[in-house]
């Protein structure tokens, strides 16, 4: 099994990556949280890996730090939580946020998460309040400190939107959700935090 990824940069998104170790390119599937730790392309990145075996596929999972890594394999232990939806509630919200959410039973915070309704929710409050002791929530309710998008930044805006439509939500959903949310900041914001927001306001 690969558990550990070093090597050069070679493409990004939000959710994907290709690392090109020894010439080898290797595609990893990628929270938001981890993301946001990314060097430039062509930079050395490194990435803890999980990797998930099926019949008709052998998929990667990466992330920045060995805490992520961890509670995504404890996330996907949870009963009808896959890699996928494990990915988006790290996409959805930084980890000592979750943390805290999950220790204090805030059940209406985990359901705007997507894919993750109201049972859900509190399935994984039940499923894993006894599970993250080793788990910081200090930064529960801390906001971003800041960033490098403008309103006027339209590339950085339609990249959102594109990472959304790649998440499978519909470009006029999608469009609308970050619209709404460029046209309530004020100064600038980055645009992972943007697309994090989205994520936990689209369909609202």
């Amino acid at each position: 099994m690969i558990a550990y990824l070093r090597g050069t940069l070679i493409d990004s998104s939000f959710s994907q990556v290709i690392i090109d170790v020894n010439g080898v390119g290797y595609e990893v599937n990628i929270p938001l949280s981890t993301f946001d730790k990314l060097p430039l392309e062509g930079g050395e990145a490194e990435l803890f890996i999980h990797t998930a075996v099926r019949e008709d596929a052998i998929t990667l999972f990466g992330f920045a730090t060995k805490q992520e890594k961890e509670l995504f394999r404890i996330l996907i232990g949870v009963s009808g939580i896959g890699g996928k939806l494990a990915n988006a509630i790290l996409s959805s919200m930084v980890l000592e946020s979750f943390v805290g959410a999950i220790k204090s039973g805030q059940v209406s915070l985990l359901s705007k998460i997507p894919g993750v309704g109201k049972k859900t929710a509190e399935r994984l409050i039940v499923e894993l309040k006894d599970k993250l002791d080793n788990f910081d929530s200090s930064a529960i309710g801390v906001k971003a400190d800041g960033g490098t998008l403008s309103k006027g930044d339209s590339q950085a805006i339609d990249d959102v939107i594109v990472a959304l439509s790649q998440l499978g939500y519909k470009k006029d959903q999608a469009t609308a959700a970050v619209q709404k949310i460029v046209s309530s900041i004020e100064g600038e914001i980055k645009a992972e935090e943007l697309l994090r927001l989205a994520l936990q306001n689209i369909g609202r």
